[in-house]
């Protein structure tokens, strides 16, 4: 079974990949146990009666049919509407059946954090693989639903799974791509490496579905949110440099910033951290607003900036884009160049990423991808979802080849200082309707996972997370 499904922010484990999943928007399948899913037995915990908890109970009424209607009214009930807006009742409801069709009955085996707006719980699979689950909803009224998480419980290798060498590796990496194009669940670049020399990668499916342009390894693809790591990382660059600190105010570089409650209160390190209370890019306004108009970074405050704070700063821990874009704006500030070419500088140049940047939707690219997001049972472009150009938050492009090279320069401190945490690996995902991107590497075994996808999410990770579980000597 492969499991790594995700909708909210930032996840960090301490397995041998260090992760932080950023995303651009997010995603689905995904399970828990409440006292009203299945006779669970009487030692066994109940979850908590607070908004989160509240939304695992009714999550698993739907769970206990299993059927499609369920999770349809399910997610028609519970899911916030900003969130509704980014993926639909109905591919949630599909997924989510995959899912379970996937892990079967569940157990509640403990309770591991609980919040008003968030629970995580550990749970037992029919085949006694334990797994983390985690919900997490709104911090004010009506507590609708942010998203569903669920990944292997920390310690959980499942070592069965681990082939015994590389080419064993290979092989069993080879057969399950094949296996996914040929069922039409996935179509993009997977690179697979171990200390700078490439064990595999190859291409699957369509850049464009249209006019039959098949992917190539060296296809630039959509990487959603894992632009968030360039961002931490110029933010970092500007740092050491003495240029900025992580306690400065939003207001010491942005005097004008919308909001003047977070312009006083919100440091770097809440922006970085996402703790800020900063909201999101995405909503009412976002569908709105005509996206060849989002060009600029300043062309993305209009979305956000002026809203209230969703809690005090570093009081709690949500999702946020918008906190990028400022991040983003701080980096054009204190540099003197505008975010993109500051990135393509600093970053992409010194690490040797070529065909690394964000371009804009309209502008000709060679060997570009197109994004497909299926609706109803067909698959069709994202191009009218995405804004004309990407931001300090996500949506740049970047080939399999690249993201390597950036894993290499980080280990080699070409763009990190001696002690950037980065250097110790990564672990960042992208998605979105038509995008999914995966960057895994962790320095202590050497290997770098790279899976880029023009389908919808959770496709890339799912491939990822199923690698990982077959890595040899982990």
């Amino acid at each position: 079974m492969t499991v790594n499904q995700s909708e909210s922010g930032p996840h960090k484990t301490g397995r041998t990949f260090p992760r932080i999943f950023m995303k651009l928007c997010h995603f689905v399948p995904v399970l828990l146990l409440s006292t009203g899913l299945l006779p669970l037995l009487a030692q066994q915990p109940e979850l908590p009666q607070t908004p989160a908890g509240k939304h695992a109970a009714a999550y698993f009424v739907a769970l206990k049919t299993g059927s499609n209607e369920a999770f349809l009214e399910f997610f028609s009930n519970h899911i916030a509407k900003g969130e509704l807006q980014k993926i639909s009742v109905e591919q949630r409801a599909q997924r989510h059946k995959q899912m379970y069709e996937r892990t079967g009955a569940l157990k509640l085996r403990q309770v591991l954090e609980s919040r008003e707006s968030f629970l995580a719980i550990l749970v037992v699979t029919k085949t006694g693989e334990q797994l983390r689950f985690e919900f997490e909803c709104e911090a004010k009224e009506p507590f609708g639903l942010l998203g569903i998480g669920v990944d292997r419980a920390e310690g959980e290798s499942s070592g069965t799974d681990r082939k015994r060498d590389n080419t064993e590796l290979v092989s069993a990496v080879k057969e399950y791509l094949a296996q996914l194009t040929k069922n039409d669940e996935f179509s993009g670049v997977v690179l697979l490496a171990q200390n700078g020399k490439m064990l595999f990668q190859s291409a699957y499916g369509y850049a464009d579905m249209e006019k039959k342009i098949p992917n190539q390894v060296d296809t630039k693809l959509n990487i959603g949110s894992i632009n968030k790591s360039f961002t931490a990382l110029a933010i970092r660059q500007l740092a050491t440099k003495g240029k900025l600190s992580s306690s400065d105010l939003i207001k010491k570089f942005l005097p004008d910033y919308p909001n003047k409650e977070a312009s006083e209160k919100v440091t770097i390190q809440h922006l970085l951290s996402m703790t800020s209370g900063i909201g999101d890019i995405f909503g009412e306004r976002y569908e709105s607003t005509p996206k060849e108009k989002l060009r600029t970074l300043r062309d993305f405050l209009p979305l956000f900036a002026d809203q209230s704070l969703e809690f005090e700063p570093g009081a709690s821990r949500r999702y946020s884009n918008g906190g990028y874009v400022v991040l983003g704006l701080i980096i054009e500030k204190v540099s003197g160049v505008d975010y993109y070419t500051y990135v393509r500088e600093n970053i992409f140049k010194p690490a040797g990423m070529t065909d690394t940047d964000s371009y804009e939707k309209d502008a000709p690219v060679a060997n570009r991808a197109s994004g497909y997001t299926v609706e109803g049972l067909e698959r069709k472009s994202n191009n009218a979802s995405l804004p004309a150009r990407g931001s300090s938050a996500g949506g740049g492009y970047s080939t399999a080849q690249d993201l390597l090279q950036y894993t290499v320069a980080l280990d080699k401190g070409i763009i990190a200082s001696p002690n950037d945490d980065a250097r110790g690996g990564l672990g960042i995902a992208g998605g979105t309707q038509g995008v999914n991107a995966c960057l895994e590497w962790s320095s202590k075994s050497g290997y770098v996972i790279v899976v880029l996808s023009n389908f919808d999410p959770p496709i890339a990770e799912t491939i990822a997370r199923q690698i990982r579980s077959w890595l040899p000597g982990r």
